[in-house]
């Protein structure tokens, strides 16, 4: 494993925390408008840029970090969109 990727993959725990708050703002907001909440989701840039301004990195690192997260198969993907995977318990 590359030094790019390990660094890549430090981020994702605290990358995971940004999308949940992320997708709860969202959630709150369908709710409030009266929409299904399942249909929330963040935009693959607004999770890209609320990674840069919170982790203080450039727009390309946090691009590969939601790419590393998909790859990884630990968010959920379609379109432009992003959200946190379902876990079934």
């Amino acid at each position: 494993m590359s030094t790019d990727q390990q660094s890549i993959q430090s981020f994702f725990e605290p990358a995971l925390e940004v999308l949940n708050q992320l997708h709860d703002y969202k959630r709150k907001n369908l709710r409030a408008k009266g929409y299904d909440e399942n249909n929330a989701a963040a935009t693959r840039e607004e999770f890209s840029q609320a990674m840069a301004q919170r982790f203080r990195i450039n727009q390309w690192l946090a691009g590969q970090i939601v790419t590393g997260l998909v790859n990884a198969d630990l968010v959920q993907a379609f379109g432009g969109y992003v959200k946190p995977k379902v876990v079934n318990s």
